[in-house]
Parts: C-alpha cells; structure tokens; sequence
C-alpha cells in the first residue's frame, strides 16, 4: 500500500530534472542496445551507488523486479521503498528520483515503448491486461515465489530473443508472445492487490489519487482549481482542504508545481526556443512565462537554460 505519510514533492529550486531516452540510460549503466522499442536489463553484479543522482523523465514505459537490496525511489509525488520480490511499474512522463540504495541492490528491468506494447497486443485480452500500466495508482506491486521465478524467466527469454535478432523462423512472433505472457504475470499481480486495495484508502487518499491522474493528463490545458473539482464532485474548498491534509500542498500550488515541472524538462530540449515553449503551456506570452518562472524558480528561462547546459 502506498504510504502516504512519505508524501512529498520535489524542490523545484534544487533540483534539475532530465530527460532520458532508453539509449541515455543504458549508457549511463554501461549496458549495451537490444532494439529501439525494447531493453531487458540483468545487470552482472550488485548496484551500490545511485546511478542516476538526480530526477529523470522517460518517455517509456520500465518494469524493475527487485531481487535483492532495498530501493528507496520518488515517482512523481510520491515516495516508495521497494524491497526484494517488490515490482516497481513506471509510467512515461513520471518523474524518477532514486533516494537511497541499501545492501546489494540487484534488479532486472524491462523497458518499451508504447509502439512495442500495441504490436505485441494484438487481441481484446491482451489489451485489456496492458491497460493497468496507464494507470500510476498502483505503481508498486509484490509478487510470489512463483511469480518472481516466472518473470526471471520470460525476462530472460526476451532478452535473448532480443539480442539474437536470429532470422529461424516465427523468433518475432516468439519475442512479442514472451512479452505478453510476461505482461499477464504483472496484470494478474496487479488485479489481485488492486482488488484489495480498495479498502485500505481512505476516502482522502482516493481523492488525491484521482486529482494526480488528472492533472497529468489536463494541467497544460487547465490551471482552474473549480475545473478538477467539478470533474471530482467536490467544492472547489474541500479539494484544497483535502489535498493539502494528504500532500501538504494545496491544489493550486500542485497545479503550479505540475506546470514549473514540465517548463523544465521543455528547456532542456535546445531545439525548442522559449517562446515555443511558453505557448506548449499555455502562457499568454513570453513574458508571462518569464515572469512566472522566474518567482518560483528564481532564474529566468534562459538563465536556467545556460545554468543547466553547462552542467
């Protein structure tokens, strides 16, 4: 269960937030490229130190099975510790921030795009049992021994399906039906623990759950706190009474938080120029963007730009 007492936010001041594609990643961890729409890791030996220091952004999606050591990560808003037989389930666009590594830590880890999951879903069950991976209500799961054995091996299969590349006939259809049957192990999981969930929240925690999932699909478009309220069935008062009690951040100041997140992450893409970028989130202007930038994160756009790029 999500502990929600360990809610807490990023300081937006502090800290610098990257994107990283697949390819950045496995750099970084000194693993060499399967294929663009999938990677499986099984690193060789223990991780003792943090490889990724700071908060990242991916635009896929990574399953990590723990195997053995502790993790304690932040997603999004949300802090979480992962112990061994823990499966951790990472959305695109979520935030990433490993906090502590404790004893060997040893994980397996799947990555893929979206492109990769639809070719491999190629019937209504198979959707259906994807589907639980848009959600982030439940990113932490914990599997059986026999759960645990079954990843460990079709992650293997994948791995060398994937590395192979072999031209024998039917490896494509063996590589796409491996991800399947391993996405049925994580979906099962997840609908065994989802329906027991339910009662463990409290009725503020559902509340705030449902706030998050919406404002990361609207918060470019929709900075009103009385919009997410109407869509919630509460006053506009007892969502920032609410939010505030579970976060410690009223509704207005996440809406906020969300939209200084994005504006970070926009400017660390030399390509696109500010102006770009104030319009991507819906500023009046340029200036307006500035203005607002600047009194939460003290830079301008371009002195955070400089800053970062020269890091």
């Amino acid at each position: 269960m999500t502990n929600f007492t360990t809610l807490k936010t990023f300081d937006l001041e502090k800290t610098s937030i990257r994107k990283l594609s697949i390819s950045d990643i496995l750099e970084i961890l000194g693993d060499v490229p399967q294929s663009e729409g999938l990677h499986v890791y099984m690193g060789k030996g223990a991780i003792t130190t943090i490889p990724f220091p700071y908060p990242y952004r991916s635009d896929n999606f990574s399953v990590l099975l723990i195997l053995s050591g502790t993790m304690k990560l932040q997603l999004d808003l949300i802090s979480h510790t992962a112990y061994p037989n823990d499966l951790i389930i990472i959305s695109p666009r979520t935030i990433n921030h490993i906090l502590e590594i404790t004893g060997n830590l040893e994980l397996i880890a799947v990555s893929f795009t979206s492109d990769f999951a639809r070719q491999s879903n190629r019937n209504r069950n198979e959707i259906d049992a994807f589907e639980f991976f848009a959600s982030k209500a439940i990113p932490k799961l914990t599997f059986t021994e026999e759960e645990r054995q079954d990843f460990i091996f079709l992650a293997r299969m994948l791995m060398q399906e994937n590395i192979e590349k072999s031209h024998e006939p039917y490896n494509e259809e063996v590589l796409h039906h491996a991800f399947s049957l391993l996405m049925y192990i994580v979906a099962s999981r997840y609908k065994k623990e989802n329906s027991g969930l339910k009662p463990e929240l409290s009725r503020q925690e559902e509340l705030t759950l449902k706030f998050l999932k919406l404002l990361d699909i609207n918060f470019k478009q929709q900075r009103s706190v009385q919009f997410y309220a109407d869509l919630l069935c509460v006053t506009s008062g007892h969502l920032t009474k609410i939010l505030k009690e579970v976060s410690g951040k009223t509704a207005g100041e996440l809406i906020e938080e969300a939209i200084l997140l994005e504006a970070r992450i926009l400017l660390s893409d030399p390509m696109l120029t500010i102006a770009q970028i104030a319009d991507e989130l819906q500023f009046s202007d340029q200036s307006s963007f500035g203005k607002s930038f600047k009194k939460n994160i003290g830079l301008t756009p371009s002195e955070y730009r400089r800053k970062n790029s020269s890091r």
